[in-house]
């Protein structure tokens, strides 16, 4: 008999999973954390620490930053961002649990060290679509190739700007890498930085410590990979385990792959009785893996604060449910999730927040959706110490309207 799971059942347990139903034990590794999440988004780190720490006790802006940077025996350096100089090799030092690289989507993570075996041979094995750029902007798959070899050529014992980096690229693959045709924030970037993201994601470059303003990239410490094959099926199992029940379109969608490839994929584990199909709000075609089948009774109830591009936000699906009625107006981005900050009240987003800082006091405004009892506004002003102490700063609550827009 196929199983049939409630959205309550579901959200229950996949804020568990996630440490968002009771945080994880004082020194837990913050990797761990990460882990479960599969990556937190970095490409604000203030974000990314607050994803994690909001998940931890004990666990502040500084852990994750010494957990980023600081090897075994190592003092974090004072300085922009606590960081530390490359290790030897212009690689980033061994013992470091977190890896600041691209991740799921393209976009920048917080990936756990010893998880690079994966996520470095499932990631370009991803189907994407057709490449979002004007055709006389693309580049070819052998030109793609043959810049993701130059970049983790030029990063081999180096660490360098992106300026410096361009240098290289262009001195090893021709002129044509160097050529400036993609549309940027202020101006237009060199043709090669358009797959820039496929060195990551294959771990030719990761992110290095600062110089003063600039941002560096080096090689990540050295590992394994998996086979292609195999990284795919178990970082589909691990998604499952995390936001399951899902659909391979949902899978897709969170990895900005392919909804075709991610059917044949699932098709593929299905037939090996990997993954097995339940029925979920009374719709069939949504999966968990084998056998992982134990979901809690009980109601989800509490309140969470989530930062900008928040793992759950993102990957808990489906959409409409997460963000019902008005919050998917109000907490969504045409229909995007993670560009507000959002406010959980029992498993569902219930409005949005916004912070703003100035020296060591944080200023925490919740835009609410509707009318908060007396146990979630205690609650909420829990919330916000939290984020106080992830923050290192006095935090201060003010319930009204937030008029910062979306990514603020």
């Amino acid at each position: 008999m196929t199983l049939r799971i409630t959205w309550n059942q579901a959200s229950a347990r996949r804020l568990e999973r996630q440490f968002l139903a009771n945080p994880a034990k004082k020194d837990t590794p913050v990797a761990e954390i990460v882990g479960a999440m599969l990556g937190a988004h970095a490409q604000v780190l203030s974000a990314a620490e607050l994803s994690v720490g909001v998940r931890a006790v004990g666990v502040t802006r500084a852990g994750v930053r010494e957990a980023l940077w600081k090897g075994p025996g190592e003092r974090l350096r004072e300085g922009p961002g606590g960081r530390l100089p490359e290790g030897p090799g212009g690689r980033l030092p061994e013992g470091r649990s977190l890896v600041k690289m691209h991740g799921p989507r393209g976009t920048v993570h917080l990936l756990p060290a010893g998880e690079l075996p994966m996520w470095c041979s499932a990631l370009p094995a991803v189907r994407s679509g057709a490449s979002p750029f004007a055709v006389g902007v693309r580049v070819s798959e052998e030109q793609a190739r043959e810049i993701v070899a130059a970049i983790g050529d030029a990063l081999e014992g180096a660490t360098l700007t992106i300026d410096e980096l361009s240098e290289e690229v262009v001195a090893r693959v021709g002129a044509w890498a160097g050529d400036p045709v993609m549309p940027a924030f202020q101006g237009m970037w060199p043709r090669w930085r358009q797959v820039m993201h496929r060195a990551g994601q294959s771990g030719a470059l990761c992110f290095g410590p600062d110089r003063g303003r600039k941002v560096t990239y080096t090689r990540p410490p050295e590992f394994t990979p998996l086979g292609a094959e195999e990284a795919v099926r178990e970082l589909v199992r691990r998604y499952l385990r995390a936001y399951g029940p899902a659909t391979p379109q949902n899978f897709a969608k969170w990895l900005a792959g392919g909804a075709r490839w991610a059917v044949e994929l699932f098709g593929r584990l299905a037939e090996a009785g990997e993954i097995e199909e339940v029925v979920f709000e009374g719709d069939g075609g949504w999966w968990v893996v084998a056998g992982d089948v134990e979901f809690p009774e009980g109601a989800v109830s509490g309140v969470r604060l989530l930062p900008y591009f928040d793992a759950y936000g993102i990957a808990a699906q489906p959409r409409e449910t997460l963000f019902p009625g008005d919050a998917y107006r109000r907490a969504l981005a045409r229909g995007q999730a993670g560009n507000y900050p959002v406010l959980l009240v029992d498993g569902v987003v219930a409005g949005v927040w916004h912070q703003r800082r100035r020296g060591r006091r944080t200023t925490v405004t919740v835009e609410p959706l509707g009318q908060l009892t007396a146990r979630q506004e205690r609650e909420l002003g829990e919330q916000v110490g939290r984020i106080g102490e992830v923050l290192e700063a006095e935090p201060e609550l003010v319930v009204g309207p937030v008029t910062a827009g979306p990514h603020a």
